[in-house]
C-alpha cells in the first residue's frame, strides 16, 4: 500500500448540502469526527472511511489526494529538495498518524499520510 493513493479530502462551502449530493449520487455516508474541528469521514463503497470532508478554508481550496508513505518527514524533505513547497507541515492526527500537504513544482496540491497509532 506504500505509495498508493489512500485517502481523499473534499472541501465544501455547505457541508450538509454537499453530503446529501454525494450520498444520493454514490451512497456515501458521513460521520463527524470527535474534536473541535468540523470534519467528517466519508465511507465509500469499500465499507471503510476512505475520504474526508471539511469546510472550505479559502477560495482556492480544492480536493486533495493523500499518498501513503513510510515516513511523512522523509517524503516531505525529499519533495522539498525536488522543488515542492510545504503548505501544511507534518502534523499529527492523534492515535491515527501523520500528514502533510505540499504543492508540487507546478503548484498542484497533494498530501502525504503515514499510519502511526502512537501519533500525538
Amino acid at each position: 500500500m506504500l505509495n498508493d493513493v489512500c485517502f481523499f479530502e473534499i472541501p465544501a462551502d455547505n457541508l450538509e448540502t454537499l453530503q446529501k449530493f454525494y450520498n444520493h449520487l454514490f451512497g456515501w455516508t458521513f460521520q463527524r469526527m470527535p474534536g473541535p474541528m468540523d470534519y467528517y469521514t466519508i465511507t465509500t463503497g469499500s465499507g471503510e472511511p476512505r475520504g474526508g470532508m471539511l469546510p472550505r478554508q479559502h477560495p482556492q481550496h480544492t480536493p486533495i489526494s493523500y499518498v501513503m508513505v513510510e515516513s511523512v518527514e522523509n517524503a516531505q524533505k525529499t519533495a522539498e529538495g525536488m522543488g515542492a513547497q510545504v503548505l501544511v507541515p507534518r502534523t499529527a492526527v492523534p492515535g491515527m498518524g501523520w500528514f502533510a500537504v505540499l504543492a508540487d513544482p507546478q503548484n498542484n496540491a497533494f498530501g502525504l499520510w503515514q499510519d502511526d497509532p502512537s501519533a500525538a
